[in-house]
């Protein structure tokens, strides 16, 4: 299987989120518009790539052949489902600038936490899932 475009994906929304970082640091309430553009661009990158991930990527590799790599596609879908629920209701709570800017603290700190996990959940599936599924597919060609 080509993952190639979830790697991409990675790249996109590893970049968004630095940026959001980098505007929230320059300041909440003075960046408040182009957070919440920036959350909810990141949001529609991020519904998209989980979307791609639960109708190909998971089912494709849980029906491989190679159970120690179809019980890791299981736990990796599985330990999502509290990460991207904590993201929209993060989405959906801070998509406006007026609110970011009304609770910009409460933003600062929900914006740390929520992110940061997406952020590690990324570093996690390009460090053990996807080098995991590529030998898969390197050792199936040959």
């Amino acid at each position: 299987m080509n993952i190639d475009r979830f790697k991409h994906d990675h790249v996109d929304i590893l970049s968004q989120i630095d940026t959001l970082r980098k505007l929230t640091h320059a300041g909440v309430e003075h960046n408040a518009d182009a957070i919440a553009r920036g959350i909810v661009a990141i949001s529609s990158t991020i519904k998209l790539h989980l979307a791609v991930e639960d109708r190909m990527l998971y089912p494709t590799l849980r029906a491989c052949g190679n159970d120690e790599l179809a019980r890791l596609s299981a736990r990796f879908e599985q330990e999502m489902g509290s990460i991207a629920t904590a993201f929209m209701a993060f989405v959906r709570r801070w998509n406006t600038a007026e609110h970011v800017r009304s609770e910009a603290q409460a933003f600062r700190a929900e914006a740390n936490d929520v992110l940061r996990r997406v952020y590690e959940r990324m570093q996690r599936e390009n460090r053990e899932f996807y080098p995991r599924i590529e030998a898969e597919e390197a050792m199936a060609v040959h």
